[in-house]
């Protein structure tokens, strides 16, 4: 079916057999890593990668594993990924900032299974990552565009940053699954709005499975369990997640811990409510406050 030489991992909670309707070169692993151990793998890459010539695989109860180049040289390597999102799966992948935990927009199911692998309350927003702009005109109510009477266009502002490293909060409109919005919160300046993070990110790899969907990805940030860090490192990404339901995940190497820069766009005027990646830039008013953010966005990549 694809005709090129492919990486891929399948690991499993059973201890590691060979499956006869599998390609030769491709087994199930039980990751053996201990919390040590998978800190330690953060400066050692795991060894444990397998090569085989039939890129076609059988998923059995295990987690997908795929190595890819983050130039996106080798990005035809993804279409199993793609193929996976569409029938229901939850995955990690790369952003042009950390990884993302990402599941298809229009499935009600993995995006319940998204919000308990990652121990999301229901009641918390969730971000979505689009293909272009036309997807944010879709799912919510778009960029202030002016209004003749002194509001400044924001869009045209805002298409010079995008693709980047931006998370832009807005109003979601009726096409956006309910699941992914907050309605109210706690928080009296936030309170009764229904919004959402997009983002366009900046990646050759996140773009490649983007332009093969058909709507846009559910994503959140990956973190350590109970603590509030970014997991940098793939493999630890699989060892700590995988035996919690994960399907798959995308390796694309080492990543840096730097979140996009979150801006509010429902005010009257632009907000950074969390600095990061993106640089403040002249038409945004600084106002980074974290527990605004919380109560808006919980981890957005």
């Amino acid at each position: 079916m694809y005709g090129r030489d492919t990486t891929f991992l399948l690991r499993s909670p059973a201890t590691t057999r060979r499956v006869t309707s599998l390609p030769s070169g491709v087994s199930f692993e039980t990751p053996k890593h201990t919390r040590l151990g998978v800190l330690a793998m953060a400066v050692k890459r795991s060894p444990k990668r397998l090569k085989y010539s039939a890129p076609n695989f059988t998923k059995e109860d295990g987690l997908v594993y795929v190595e890819v180049d983050q130039s996106g040289a080798d990005s035809w390597k993804l279409e199993p990924v793609v193929q996976l999102l569409k029938e229901g799966a939850v995955g990690v992948i790369p952003t042009d900032t950390v990884y993302a935990l990402v599941c298809h927009l229009k499935s009600h199911s993995a995006i319940e299974r998204l919000r308990r692998i990652k121990n999301i309350e229901p009641s918390k927003p969730l971000s979505i990552l689009c293909r272009s702009l036309r997807d944010i005109d879709i799912y919510t109510t778009g960029f202030p565009r002016g209004d003749g009477q002194g509001h400044a266009n924001i869009f045209r502002t805002v298409k010079h940053c995008l693709p980047g490293p931006y998370t832009f909060i807005l109003t979601a409109s009726k096409e956006l699954p309910k699941q992914c919005v907050r309605y109210g919160t706690a928080t009296a300046k936030y309170a009764s709005r229904k919004n959402v993070g997009v983002r366009i990110p900046d990646d050759a790899i996140c773009q490649a499975i983007l332009e093969k969907m058909d709507a846009p990805l559910i994503s959140t940030s990956v973190k350590w369990p109970k603590e509030n860090e970014w997991m940098i490192d793939p493999v630890a990404i699989a060892d700590i997640y995988g035996p919690e339901g994960l399907d798959f995940v995308v390796d694309v190497g080492l990543r840096v811990a730097d979140p996009s820069t979150v801006v509010d766009m429902t005010g009257t005027y632009p907000k950074i409510i969390r600095q990061g990646k993106g640089p403040k830039l002249h038409w945004m008013e600084d106002e980074s406050d974290p527990s605004a953010l919380e109560d808006l966005i919980p981890s957005a990549t």
